[in-house]
Formats: structure tokens, sequence, C-alpha cells
């Protein structure tokens, strides 16, 4: 088992969960399909397709527990889907994304854009910022060439 594997296995113990066969098909579907956003269902096609036993309600408990302890990340697109990336655990914040209105799909945008805000906001606040989540709606290239 790789080190990845090594922190999400340390996160599930310490929080009293063992690292068991489905949750490690759901975390590997995740990993291989890494800035692809996939819905539940998605993930569930996936897995179900290496683990024909394995159900829906599974891998939903599944996903809601790994999000709780920070092994992924949700992302609600308000399309009525909630989405699911690995947590970077890297002591960095997250990614920011950009949401096509016309195709739906979702772009990554590396780097933290907000630090100097961050920075303005726990000076003037006396508020400590942990993490935060930015996303950005629009057109992407392909649909703007559509047009």
């Amino acid at each position: 088992m790789d080190s990845c594997h090594d922190g999400y296995k340390k996160k599930l113990k310490e929080a009293g969960y063992k690292l068991t066969p489905q949750r490690i098909a759901i975390i590997n579907v995740i990993a291989e399909n890494k800035g692809e956003h996939l819905s539940t269902e998605e993930i569930y096609d996936i897995v179900k397709q290496r683990n024909p036993e394995m159900g829906l309600a599974t891998v939903y408990r599944t996903l809601q527990m790994l999000d709780e302890l920070e092994v992924v990340s949700s992302l609600n697109l308000e399309d009525g889907c909630i989405r699911y990336e690995l947590y970077c655990d890297d002591g960095a914040h997250n990614h920011h994304h950009l949401i096509c209105t016309k195709c739906g799909d979702v772009l990554e945008v590396e780097g933290d854009l907000l630090e100097q805000l961050e920075l303005k906001i726990e000076s003037e606040y006396d508020f400590k910022i942990v993490d935060h989540k930015l996303k950005f709606y629009g057109i992407c290239k392909k649909c703007k060439n559509l047009v």
C-alpha cells in the first residue's frame, strides 16, 4: 500500500474505522479518476464493475464518512449531484473550480488566488482562515466557440 493510502488508513483508524476492501475500492476509483469530479452514481457504476456485490447505499454511506474524515472533498455544483475528489492534505488550500453553465464541465484552477484577501480578512477581523472553496460559473472555451 502506498503512502497515500497509508494516510487514509491512519485517518480512518484514528476515527475508529477500518480500511475495508469496499472503502479501498471507492478511494481507488476516485484516485484513478483525478480531476473528473465524479458523482456518487458515477463512482458506484465504476466500483460495481469491479465489485458486483457492492450496493449503492454502501457507496453513499462510505462517501459521506470519507467526506467527514476529510479523505475526500465534496463539491456541490447545485446540479442535484454531489461530486467527489480526494482531499488535498498537504497543508495548502484546495484548488478552485470553473464550472461551465452550458455543458457542465468542471475545470480546476491550481494555486491559491485569494492569499492576499485571506491575510486582509484575518488581520481586520482577527479570524484564522483554515480553508475555503471557490467556484466560478461561466462558459468554457469549448462552449464559447460553439456560439
